[in-house]
């Protein structure tokens, strides 16, 4: 059986069922074009492209109800709170939460993960005491914790990862234990594509107490997921990895945590009463957006929830499951390419590398022919280490991609080799 006629049991049932097609006519950029080719979008992983529906969500906003938030009593102030408000909820639903005040917009995934470093890990984090990480972490998940163990003289400990791209569960019983205080640890790799069994870790990190936080950015947009079943206790992830706008993201948090975590920073909007002496605050989560919020980022969130929802997150998971587990196959017929990852199911990209190129001049070929990927450390420069590599090319996909792009990419990497050999 050919590569493109490979059964994926379920995966292929689900997905069959969507116009993919017609979808892609959502996507205005998908019709540029690069160096005169057209244009085949492999970066998701760095950021989504947007559908129509959420650039007409922005436009909306500022042509019929731009005003700030929560501060005024006039119409358009009213309509853009209200707004802003459904956006919170519209969030809470979707990932699952108990209450729209469990919604606490940022900038996107890092500021999230920063605000819990700074704010929960300021009051609760001591001396001696243990933050568990990953090997395979975003430097986003990774960096604010030395940060916070430099600052609290805490020490960071690390899960390896398995030559597979697994994460080494038998050595949980050795590292989690009573001194940890909290697990955080990414949902699916950004650069191996590994999903990583996260309700189970973190039920095994809440029975020796430790806390937990999920770096949610390559899994919100692409896959079912509710907090309460992962049973985490942060969740963070950004809305432009998911059809959202840039400049928003979301942390998640349970509500009796986040009652007793201070500020993260001070201004308007986010006290109750202010003197000359003290400050009191509001209630989470108002207590953590000081300042204008990014209104318009968080509405166009909101509309990019309802299109992927209208897609239904079960068929984008089945389809990108195809995609990537198809780029593999057809990646092995590549002379001198490795592959880094999971051999069976994984998540929305393939990362790998090529005897013939470095990945930057790879990524520049490629991009000659219209072919838009990512190539480096992708910021998970120990995971490199780990694999003894630099790093790798990256090619990431979405909904809005097709086998056939699947199938140029492999002639445009047969042309790298012959061009560099």
């Amino acid at each position: 059986m050919s590569a493109r006629g490979a059964d994926y049991g379920v995966h292929k049932a689900g997905a069959s069922q969507v116009d993919w097609g017609a979808i892609r006519e959502d996507f205005p950029i998908l019709r540029e074009q690069a160096h005169g080719h057209p244009l085949i979008y492999f970066d998701s992983a760095a950021t989504s492209q947007k559908p129509r529906a959420v650039i007409e969500a922005l436009r909306n906003f500022y042509e019929h109800d731009n005003a700030n938030v929560h501060r005024g009593l006039h119409t358009l102030s009213s309509r853009a709170t209200d707004a802003y408000e459904h956006a919170r909820q519209r969030v809470a639903e979707y990932i699952g939460a108990a209450s729209a005040d469990e919604i606490i917009f940022t900038r996107g995934t890092t500021e999230s993960i920063n605000l819990v470093t700074q704010a929960w890990g300021g009051k609760f984090i001591r001396e001696g005491d243990v933050i568990l990480l990953t090997v395979m972490e975003h430097h986003s998940n990774l960096v604010p914790w030395q940060l916070l163990a430099e600052r609290n003289r805490a020490h960071v400990r690390f899960l390896p990862v398995r030559e597979d791209g697994t994460l080494d569960v038998d050595q949980l019983t050795s590292l989690l234990t009573p001194e940890v205080k909290l697990f955080a640890l990414t949902h699916i790799s950004n650069s191996l594509g590994t999903i990583n069994p996260v309700a189970k870790l973190c039920a095994k990190a809440r029975a020796v107490g430790a806390m937990t936080l999920v770096d949610a950015a390559q899994s919100v947009g692409h896959m079912p997921l509710d907090v309460q079943e992962l049973g985490c206790d942060f969740l963070a992830f950004s809305g432009h990895k998911m059809c959202g706008p840039t400049g928003i993201g979301v942390l998640y948090g349970r509500s009796e945590i986040l009652d007793s975590v201070p500020p993260y920073h001070g201004g308007g909007e986010m006290i109750v009463s202010v003197t000359l002496e003290e400050s009191t605050f509001k209630k989470p989560p108002h207590r953590f957006e000081g300042g204008t919020p990014n209104i318009a980022g968080a509405i166009g969130l909101a509309a990019a929830i309802d299109y992927i929802e209208s897609i239904g997150r079960s068929a984008i998971f089945e389809h990108d499951s195809q995609l990537a587990r198809y780029a593999a196959e057809r990646l092995n017929e590549l002379p001198g390419t490795r592959i880094f990852g999971p051999s069976g199911e994984r998540g929305s990209l393939v990362g790998f590398a090529m005897d013939a190129a470095h990945p930057h001049d790879l990524t520049t070929f490629a991009d000659q022919y219209g072919l838009a990927m990512r190539g480096g450390h992708h910021c998970n420069q120990p995971l490199m280490r780990r694999f003894g590599v630099s790093g790798t090319t990256r090619a990431s996909f979405y909904f809005y991609n097709t086998m056939d792009e699947i199938d140029r990419m492999i002639e445009i990497l047969h042309a790298a080799v012959r061009f560099f050999s």
